[in-house]
């Protein structure tokens, strides 16, 4: 979870982040605060940081 400018400007706190439920629900609504990129090809998913773990899709 990013905590930058946008978490601070969406009035969030520790408290708003303190379960895997509330992080997703938060992901899906501001997918802003994502802190890494997720690259999905097909059935198959990668974190991509750092960038070259994307070449591991193609």
């Amino acid at each position: 979870m990013r905590r930058d400018k946008n978490f601070s400007d969406l009035g969030l706190t520790s408290e708003d982040v303190a379960s895997v439920e509330q992080v997703i629900e938060l992901l899906v609504a501001h997918p802003r605060l994502m802190q890494r990129p997720v690259v999905v090809r097909g059935e198959r998913a990668v974190i991509a940081r750092p960038p070259k773990t994307v070449l591991e899709l193609l």
